[in-house]
């Protein structure tokens, strides 16, 4: 079960207590679901029922005993917590294994993986001045249009309805690929770099970081294909005992770590999923926004960005004093599962609030996070390949194929060797 399914399954919970006359409140439009933050449990958690409980005229805590019931009885639902003033930790049941479950979706749907229906039948026109900036944001907006089942047409003419900040000079001497990039990655309030960075291949670079990952999840392939076994989606392996790598309250962000501590806030609540100002579904007061892997801004749309990298039980900060190792536990969700499961939900804002900068921003989440797993895919020295090797590499060709997908959108090439 995605994280989009489960919260589907979340609303069917409190349109069944509102049928029954438990609850006597509209149905939200969406429920919002994370990993669990500190004091939490299980897979997912919801604060469904802080959201309710004025509107019900009930405690947080009532809504949630109310919740918990028809949370249970459905489909794919193993067992329902109730933490903190009212928060719902949901426990997936072993047939619907997130990572299981999301991996197989993306081979299902390949490219078409995050595409919906937010903007079905809708006809969308961009009226763009005589401008470069302008005229790329608008060609890919018709692309990201199209992913909602919307149809984006482009005009020139007045009123203008889209007016990016032009470049300071001409982008083309960057090539097609970095001229792209560079006027579709910042806001398009922000002024773009035309510059040189955007063609170097280093870390510091985050095209190149996003090309780079997609061409080593290639190359992960390849290579499994030499050592003769496939890909098989699973769980992936983690170690007995070790606490969750989802939001840690207290882990200072460091240069080099992929990932962001989690907002402080009440113990048990969900991660927060975006900073003040940005632009989705849930602000929490005072969450700063932390910097991300290497130097790069952060995603402000990315899920619950967690506080350790993707490396099966690697040190949460190396060489920052007191900074503690965070390790996996099994069946957790790992950095890049959960960049990989909100893809569709980017997509769509992007759609929808006329963005393209938020989905190129989430492909460098998505790649900083596949980045340091794809270290472990591939059997190392006389090691033979096991059931968790497929699990990964099934994981990595997910990842690679988010990541071709969305350079696609964006007019971007997505090349097999780098």
């Amino acid at each position: 079960m995605t994280p989009v399914e489960l919260s589907r399954t979340v609303l069917r919970a409190v349109r069944r207590a509102v049928d029954q006359g438990e609850l006597r409140v509209s149905v939200p439009e969406r429920a919002v679901v994370t990993p669990p933050g500190p004091g939490g449990c299980g897979d997912y958690a919801t604060n469904i029922a802080l959201q309710l409980a004025r509107p019900a005229g009930q405690p947080p805590l009532r809504v949630a005993e109310i919740l918990r019931p028809h949370l249970v009885a459905c489909a794919g639902v193993g067992d329902v917590v109730v933490t903190g003033p009212g928060f719902l930790n949901i426990s997936l049941s072993a047939a619907s294994s997130p990572t299981t479950a999301l991996v197989s979706l993306i081979r299902a749907l390949g490219p078409g993986y995050g595409h919906g229906d937010a903007l079905a039948g809708q006809v969308v026109a961009f009226r763009v001045p005589y401008d470069v900036r302008a005229e790329v944001v608008a060609d890919a907006l018709v692309r990201i249009v199209a992913t909602q089942g919307g149809r984006g047409e482009v005009e020139h003419g007045e009123p203008v309805t889209l007016r990016p900040v032009p470049a300071p000079e001409d982008p083309a001497p960057l090539g097609p690929d970095a001229a792209q990039w560079a006027l579709l990655y910042p806001a398009a309030h922000d002024r773009p770099r035309v510059t040189a960075d955007h063609l170097v291949q280093r870390e510091s670079n985050p095209l190149f970081r996003v090309r780079y990952a997609h061409a080593r999840a290639r190359a992960a392939a390849r290579g499994a294909g030499r050592l003769g076994f496939s890909s098989e989606p699973g769980d992936l392996p983690g170690v007995p005992g070790a606490p969750a790598a989802l939001d840690v309250l207290g882990v200072p962000a460091a240069p080099g770590v992929l990932g962001v501590p989690a907002a402080p806030g009440v113990p048990g609540a969900p991660a927060a999923l975006d900073v003040p100002g940005a632009p989705a579904a849930l602000d929490v007061p005072g969450a700063p926004a932390a910097p991300d892997a290497l130097g790069a801004p952060a995603a402000p749309d990315a899920l619950g960005a967690p506080a350790a990298p993707d490396a099966l039980g690697a040190p949460a900060a190396p060489g920052v004093p007191g900074a503690p190792t965070i390790l996996h536990a099994p069946g957790a969700p790992t950095p890049l599962v959960t960049a990989l499961a909100d893809y569709p939900r980017i997509l769509a804002a992007a759609a929808t609030h006329r963005a393209p900068d938020r989905l190129a921003r989430h492909l460098v989440t998505v790649a900083d996070a596949a980045l340091p797993f794809l270290a472990t895919v591939l059997p190392r020295g006389d090691e033979k390949p096991s059931a968790a090797h497929r699990a990964r590499l099934a994981l990595a060709e997910a990842a690679g194929t988010v990541l071709a997908g969305g350079l696609s959108l964006l007019g971007i090439d997505a090349p097999e060797h780098l």
